[in-house]
């Protein structure tokens, strides 16, 4: 089966478990180690929101599809000393963690405004992205004060060790939390291949799919 058909199968199989929202989830194709005439293939076949997690490779793949209208997330942690490159290229930031990458989007030059999530983590292990329970609402506040970001909602990744109903009605949780100091920052950037369904039942208004749509991924280059 081709990326095309997995795409066009992976589609009805959203419109099916979206049945009765007022708006279906955006559908992000993460193309991880893929070639660039995937993401080809996909955007002839109506795909227009795409997502890396490595620099350059996001870069690249982004100068590869050069389309007015393809929208590209970045969804990976964001390094001190990418910020500024990723912020160039990328439309949406999945990642932003702590209150140095809004103030390194503030100080650099000839960067605009970008849409950005908040990344929650929901393990204990600090080493792992994402803010942690108790600064959330001082990056939330940071964050929407900023004119370096737009705050469109939260983000994260449900663990290994949580079944995803229980990690999702936790970014639901978070989601409300933020509404409180930005109402209209509702998005909620949650879901992969194994459990978008669970995401979608919870609020998800970005899912962020690879392995059911591109296929197995190739041996990282």
């Amino acid at each position: 089966m081709s990326a095309g058909e997995r795409l066009d199968q992976f589609r009805a199989e959203l419109r099916e478990a979206s049945a009765g929202l007022a708006t279906a989830p955006t559908l992000i194709v993460v193309t991880k180690f893929h070639p660039d005439e995937l993401v080809r293939e996909l955007f002839e076949a109506g795909q227009r929101d795409f997502g890396e997690n490595r620099h350059p490779e996001a870069r690249n793949k982004r100068s590869g599809l050069d389309e007015e209208d393809a929208v590209w997330h970045f969804v990976g942690q964001l390094q001190r000393n990418k910020v500024r490159q990723v912020a160039r290229y990328a439309d949406v930031l999945h990642a932003v963690d702590r209150q140095e990458i809004i103030e390194l989007l503030e100080t650099g030059e000839d960067i605009p405004t970008r849409d950005a999530f908040l990344q929650i983590n929901l393990t204990d292990d600090p080493g792992r992205g994402g803010i942690d329970d108790a600064g959330f609402e001082a990056l939330a506040e940071r964050a929407v004060e900023s004119s370096a970001v737009r705050v469109l909602g939260v983000m994260a990744v449900a663990p290994l060790d949580e079944s995803p109903e229980r990690a999702h009605e936790r970014v639901a949780g978070y989601s409300e939390r933020l509404q409180r100091v930005a109402p209209e920052a509702s998005a909620i950037s949650s879901g992969m291949s194994s459990d978008w369904r669970s995401a979608v039942q919870h609020g998800a208004t970005h899912l962020r799919i690879g392995t059911a749509i591109t296929g197995s991924r190739p041996v990282s280059p």
